[in-house]
């Protein structure tokens, strides 16, 4: 059983866009759009198997700067976008119809101004969907409700007994809803406000499960600086519990002496050789160890998982490549790094001068402070193939922080 998501990104959303213009799903919270918040919590969960965004046509410049750093975590379970239509109803139509090929058993159709979701109303909504056509995610009710007239003046209180505020995301059977859907448009209905409700309308079993406060829509220019607070507060380590360590280790030769040979990469930064160092990419020593480590925290396999050396693709390339996917690969999942360790051992060249290069470089590809990266050196006083200057070695130990499970 296959199951896709759905993320409906092509509404203006004026009331949030202040001053900027710019649409509330791609506006900032923390240090990222909106919606790479949104897709993150989908791909971050085992059981999306596919993500397709459905994007309003003068968006796509927006929508590739908010997926560009989930594009190592994402591969190829985030479909290429579809343009929506003049209503969320016809923007979900469409996305569902651009699904057709990939034809889930199931999709989940989610709010891209609903970034906090977690992995439990996602798993809320699955399970429902075992014995059940449709279900939506909700929370009770608890403000007393008062239908008012025109002129403001309070006419009833209506009973709040059994009433639900529905939210997203919303998940059904796929061929039933592309039904439900197409039925709607076949009887000129346009003016369903959500999923469910066409589902009820086309007979579909819906059933409610556990939403959260939290996991509410943006709508104005409050709710998002409401939630850049709330995010900001998080990334500075209130809910990023699960604290882990990851450790690599890396190796490489020396080459003879060649002509024309300058430089070797050491963490990121060209040092001063006559001899090169042997590899399959930049043979960076000190990038190899720190992407390892960090694989290694996330428990994600190591470079020749991602990045197999029989693949051309990878001959001389950079290793900063590397370094920058796995920490694209921590940001997926909602993570940071709290620091990183590295130890080169050699001989020759010398490290110490170029210590605080390769501490700013490591930095830079990571996107955290300097003072969070250490790179020491030392070496094994003549011994082993490092003393007698036949290669270089290099460990590094990584600390991040992941949302609490």
């Amino acid at each position: 059983m296959t199951v896709a998501a759905l993320i409906v990104a092509a509404g203006r959303g004026t009331r949030a866009a202040g001053g900027s213009g710019t649409p509330k799903q791609y506006r900032r919270i923390g240090r990222e759009p909106v919606l790479t918040h949104t897709l993150r919590a989908f791909l971050g969960h085992r059981d999306i198997h596919k993500l397709l965004v459905v994007i309003h046509e003068d968006d796509r410049a927006l929508y590739d700067a908010a997926v560009r750093p989930l594009a190592g975590a994402a591969g190829e379970r985030l479909l290429p976008p579809v343009t929506g239509g003049a209503t969320r109803q016809a923007s979900v139509r469409a996305g569902l119809e651009a699904l057709r090929e990939a034809a889930p058993s199931q999709v989940l159709i989610h709010d891209a101004a609903r970034p906090f979701l977690t992995r439990q109303i996602i798993d809320g909504v699955l399970e429902a969907l075992r014995d059940h056509a449709g279900a939506l995610a909700a929370v009770p009710l608890a403000d007393t409700l008062k239908r008012v007239a025109p002129q403001g003046c309070v006419r009833e209180t209506v009973p709040r007994a059994g009433l639900w505020r529905a939210q997203t995301p919303q998940g059904f059977a796929f061929a039933q809803i592309l039904a439900a859907h197409g039925a709607a448009q076949a009887a000129g209905r346009e003016d369903f406000t959500d999923d469910a409700a066409i589902a009820e309308w086309h007979g579909l079993d819906v059933v409610v499960t556990p939403g959260s406060e939290a996991n509410r829509k943006l709508t104005t220019s409050e709710d998002l600086e409401m939630a850049d607070r709330d995010l900001l507060r998080a990334e500075a380590g209130v809910q990023l519990a699960d604290v882990r360590a990851g450790s690599g280790f890396d190796v490489h030769r020396f080459g003879a002496p060649e002509q024309g040979c300058e430089q070797i990469m050491l963490c990121g930064v060209p040092i001063p050789s006559q001899r090169p160092l042997e590899g399959h990419s930049d043979a960076d020593v000190g990038l190899h160890a720190l992407t390892d480590a960090l694989l290694g925290a996330l428990a994600d396999g190591d470079i020749g998982t991602h990045f197999p050396p029989e693949e051309g693709a990878w001959r001389n390339a950079a290793s900063d490549i590397f370094l920058a996917d796995a920490a694209a690969r921590l940001r997926a999942r909602g993570g940071v790094v709290s620091h990183a360790d590295i130890t080169i051992v050699c001989e020759k060249p010398r490290i110490g001068p170029h210590r605080a290069a390769m501490r700013e470089r490591v930095a830079a590809i990571l996107d955290i402070a300097v003072d969070r990266v250490s790179v020491k050196a030392t070496t094994t006083e003549g011994l082993g193939f490092t003393g007698r200057g036949e290669g270089i070695a290099a460990m590094a130990t990584v600390t991040v922080r992941l949302p609490a499970p």
